[in-house]
């Protein structure tokens, strides 16, 4: 198969739309499939990156944020098999919308819904004003719609596409490779250690990091840090809400670390908290790659995130921005060591039954080729 991937990031930037698509790109090249991927150029961005597959940054004639448009995809799109569009793309999906609409060299199109762009800031809003005016039509024209979660598209913003034909809807969870994402006991940690995943910056601002901030402000226990991994330029208000409410010596930042020291990260937390406040957030690899290292988890009851795993197995949901529900659940696994254990056992367990990266990566190959058939 010849492949373009369409995406309006991608690594070394940090984010969960950009890391799937490298994936998909390493999978598919792997199983010698012809991968391209078209995405803004960023100098910044391109450092340090060793490229796997084709990959051809464009400069963007109209940025914004993560939105771009990119005119050269009206000619650079022309000769492959499927169109693999990553959704959101602001500014670039209604290029592709227009060449699936008029082109004469018909190619299949493949759109992989990511997340809600429900609360955006008025000037977003504005720029996004003509993607989601012919969103519908873009969505009806794909051949196939890929998601990680079936409960996070029913009550999503494409919900009703979904209701007049759930035929063309695939769901593909996300994955994890266990052989690198595994448990070790740390047992010289006195510490509890409960550990947030993520980016911290103005397009990740539904994280909910000041949400858990609060939470954890309000334990009474001595013996606990809070890790906060990732980077963006938000931190700076973290760390003055953390001196704001005096425990900042117990919150640690940790910046530009790289995968083997993630890894080690996950591996010496007791509590992985995700606290997402609204439908940005629609499945949570983090999880994944917790419950992988033998982890139990909090996360948000979110559509699609309350799916990843099962309430009070392998770890505790929580309402999305309840500071006093999070409290609460903290302290439910801070003081039961037994209940900890337990959980990252099955979250383990989980993991290797329902988010096998070989397994997932063959779902996807074959869905690919059953498109052109």
């Amino acid at each position: 198969m010849k492949i373009a991937q369409v995406v309006c990031v991608y690594p070394p930037y940090r984010g969960g739309i950009g890391g799937v698509a490298h994936d998909y790109t390493k999978n598919l090249v792997s199983r010698n499939h012809q991968v391209t991927v078209f995405t803004p150029f960023d100098k910044f961005r391109e450092l340090g990156q060793k490229n796997i597959g084709d990959i051809d940054r464009l400069k963007s004639c109209l940025r914004f944020g993560n939105a771009a448009v990119l005119p050269q995809l009206f000619f650079k799109l022309n000769n492959f098999d499927i169109v693999y569009l990553h959704y959101p793309f602001f500014g670039s999906a209604e290029i592709v919308f227009l060449l699936k609409l008029f082109s004469s060299k018909k190619f299949k199109l493949v759109i992989h819904y990511h997340m809600d762009t429900r609360d955006l800031s008025f000037f977003k809003k504005i720029f996004t004003l003509p993607s989601v005016l012919i969103r519908k039509k873009l969505f009806n024209l794909a051949d196939l719609i890929v998601c990680a979660s079936l409960d996070y598209i029913e009550s999503s913003q494409i919900g009703d596409v979904y209701k007049q034909g759930s035929e063309k809807f695939v769901e593909i969870p996300f994955s994890v490779d266990t052989g690198k994402f595994k448990s070790i006991q740390d047992i010289n940690n006195k510490n509890i250690n409960i550990t947030f995943v993520g980016g911290m910056d103005r397009a990740h601002d539904f994280k909910g990091i000041d949400i858990l901030i609060k939470a954890f402000s309000e334990l009474k226990q001595n013996n606990l840090k809070l890790n906060l991994i990732g980077n963006g330029e938000l931190i700076d208000d973290y760390k003055k809400l953390a001196k704001k409410l005096a425990i900042s010596d117990k919150v640690k930042f940790f910046t530009g670390i790289n995968d083997d020291e993630k890894i080690v990260k996950y591996q010496k937390t007791d509590i992985f908290v995700l606290p997402s406040v609204n439908s940005h957030e629609a499945f949570g690899i983090v999880l994944l790659e917790a419950m992988s290292c033998g982890v139990p988890v909090v996360a948000s009851s979110l559509p699609g995130v309350r799916k990843v795993f099962e309430n009070n197995k392998q770890g505790l949901t929580v309402e999305p921005g309840d500071v006093n529900d999070l409290r609460e659940k903290l302290e439910e696994l801070i003081v039961d060591k037994e209940k900890r254990i337990k959980m990252g056992i099955e979250g383990r367990k989980l993991v290797e039954i329902n988010y096998n990266k070989e397994k997932i990566n063959k779902k996807l190959e074959d869905i690919l080729l059953g498109l052109l058939k």
